[in-house]
């Protein structure tokens, strides 16, 4: 692994080889990522970073290889670092991942790893927090001296993810450097107040008028009452305004509107429209209209619920890996 360090050659198989540890809170919790060049050594001729955050399967190592074939056919493989980060857990029924010594276990159900929830094993650690010392890393100019952009996407049960931590993160302002988030088909997201979408086309928005039978339809994660951990520590007001200054960009897959890899059905998602090209179309239309948010929204042609096929399209690579 140090000979490969020394070339700078970018690792580009999802194997041990090319995985490194994330110290959280001064150690020893730790959190593995996948990652194309060290992040601790020089590398002075990287000038993006591509992270990307995996699906609800936690699969990190097809994820990384998602993102390597975005990376290739991008000509982006020399210049870009991509991180894809295993956000682990063995705390629920369908979470049972095999941990390695202090690595740190996310929350699986209720306010999950998704959302930024607290670990259980550790309350001081949340998913969010991973991330922030994945940006932090990536914005020391002793190893990136040239780095000039990174861009935070993810997929599914990862495009939740990073549609919330754009709004609730605290290092955007702080990095130096500008960062940019790509929604990609979640099934879900957190609206800013009681309103959703009036009939299946969106066309208006009002008060939702079923909230005696779903109560929970404006408590996190798909709303903003009952947050908890990193997500509690901004006011609502602060979230909304991070939500709409914070560049995003969101890919919707064409033909992603089949209720299936993992598809949430329940009443607060139900809510927000019925497949998810549908309420990906509706959100963006809503923070524009409501919040004047300046986000975009790209339809990826002849794409359904499938991460490759999303971030290795053409209208995608250019989103992904910008021009410096």
């Amino acid at each position: 692994m140090v000979a490969w360090a020394a070339c700078a050659q970018p690792c580009v198989t999802a194997t041990e080889a090319c995985t490194g540890w994330i110290t959280l809170a001064g150690g020893p919790a730790r959190s593995m990522v996948y990652r194309t060049y060290s992040l601790d050594a020089r590398n002075e001729k990287i000038t993006r970073a591509l992270v990307v955050i995996h699906g609800t399967n936690r699969d990190a190592d097809n994820y990384f290889r998602n993102a390597l074939a975005a990376a290739f056919l991008g000509a982006a493989l020399d210049d870009t670092v991509v991180i894809v980060p295993r956000i682990a857990s063995n705390e629920g029924r369908g979470c049972q991942d095999k941990l390695a010594p202090n690595e740190v276990s996310y929350a699986c159900g209720g306010d999950s790893w998704r959302s930024g929830g607290i670990s259980g094993k550790n309350d001081k650690l949340t998913s969010f927090d991973l991330v922030d010392e994945i940006l932090r890393k990536l914005a020391r100019k002793e190893a990136f001296p040239n780095l000039k952009a990174i861009v935070l996407a993810g997929h599914s049960a990862g495009g939740q993810f990073v549609t919330r931590y754009e709004m609730s993160n605290r290092v955007h302002e702080t990095l130096g450097l500008p960062l940019t988030y790509v929604v990609a088909n979640p099934s879900s997201y957190a609206y800013l107040d009681n309103t959703r979408p009036a009939g299946e086309n969106a066309d208006s928005f009002r008060p939702f008028n079923d909230a005696r039978n779903c109560t929970t339809y404006d408590h996190w994660p798909y709303g903003l009452q009952g947050r908890t951990g990193y997500n509690a520590k901004e006011s609502d007001d602060q979230l909304k305004k991070q939500l709409a200054a914070r560049p995003t960009t969101y890919l919707l897959g064409e033909i992603d509107i089949l209720p299936l890899g993992g598809f949430d059905s329940s009443c607060p998602a139900m809510a927000q429209g019925p497949t998810r090209r549908a309420r990906g179309e509706a959100f963006v239309k809503y923070i524009k209209e409501k919040f004047g948010a300046n986000h975009k929204v790209q339809i990826i042609s002849e794409c359904g619920h499938n991460a490759r096929c999303m971030f290795t399209s053409e209208e995608a690579l250019p989103i992904l890996f910008p021009k410096q």
